[in-house]
């Protein structure tokens, strides 16, 4: 493959400006948002855009975290700090706010953009595998109008997506609140992508699982969801042997990569700890929310 010796820049002032220029320029241009992925990427040789398409001008478009209707709304370039410090993610969707606390160093949660997240397909990325436990979808627009994409099916392998060169990801959508949840990973270093990480979503009915979701990360080519485990767990009482066969499923249902990072074995192992743990700390919040809620607080 040649490398190109240079690139075009270009700034988009819109939505719909951003996706003219992706439809004018082809599948050979890129969206720069934050940049703390791609433009690693380009410096490593690893990715070669003809020409970049820059959006931080959307700002006032697609910046925001918000909850209408009991639908948790993000925008594509809300930021890691957006969503790390906003009261209603603390508040009610907390697995996220775990998730972002292990996302690389202050600079990239200052600067790096959720929409981004999911656009580069990395499968050890973090938030990802966080609203994949939420089931949550994305919204991409393109020439042809807007369409909504769940985030597990989103990436195709790595550093590959379902959407078409001439589309954008605008926002991402959580349509209900867990009553518990928990995010967990485990890294070789502060700020490293995971070895192995999971987030769990409950909702419950009295004392009983209704229904559960989990999404891993850092074991398999693409954010996976582990759904052998989630009927293991629906429909039961909480009690740690329940979480370690929910975790023995979810171990069998990754496919974790042989690399710097541990030996795919060592990696299910660790798919065993996380999920009893996540289950453990989800099921407590669960249950202190509940007491909250029967207290009147």
């Amino acid at each position: 493959m040649q490398v190109p010796a240079q690139f075009d820049y270009e700034v988009a002032a819109s939505v719909e400006e951003a996706i003219e220029l992706l439809r004018r320029h082809g599948p050979e241009a890129r969206i720069l948002a934050g940049g703390h992925s791609l433009i690693p990427m380009m410096k490593l040789r690893l990715a070669f855009p003809e020409v970049l398409i820059d959006i931080h001008e959307l700002d006032g478009e697609l910046r925001y975290v918000r909850e209408d209707d009991g639908v948790l709304r993000v925008g594509a370039l809300a930021r890691h700090r957006d969503l790390l410090e906003s009261p209603v993610v603390q508040g009610r969707y907390t697995l996220l706010a775990d998730a972002e606390k292990f996302i690389a160093d202050p600079l990239v949660r200052n600067m790096g953009t959720v929409g981004g997240s999911f656009a580069h397909a990395d499968p050890s990325e973090d938030l990802p595998a966080a609203f994949v436990a939420l089931g949550a979808e994305v919204v991409v627009r393109g020439p042809g109008g807007e369409r909504t994409i769940a985030v597990e099916d989103l990436a195709l392998g790595p550093f590959e997506t379902a959407l078409d060169p001439d589309e954008i990801l605008t926002e991402a959508r959580v349509p209900r609140a867990p009553q518990g949840s928990s995010y967990f990973k485990v890294e070789r270093r502060a700020g490293d992508y995971a070895s192995a990480a999971l987030g769990v979503a409950l909702w419950m009915s009295g004392d009983e699982i209704e229904d559960a979701r989990v999404g891993m990360c850092g074991v398999g080519s693409t954010t996976l969801r582990a759904k052998e485990a989630e009927e293991v767990l629906k429909g039961q009482e909480p009690d740690e042997g329940l979480y370690k066969r929910a975790a023995e499923k979810a171990a069998q249902e990754c496919d974790p990569p042989d690399d710097a990072r541990g030996t795919p074995e060592y990696k299910r192992d660790l798919v065993r700890v996380l999920v009893v743990r996540a289950m453990e700390q989800a099921v407590g919040r669960a249950r202190g929310a509940e007491d909250r809620t029967a207290d009147g607080r």
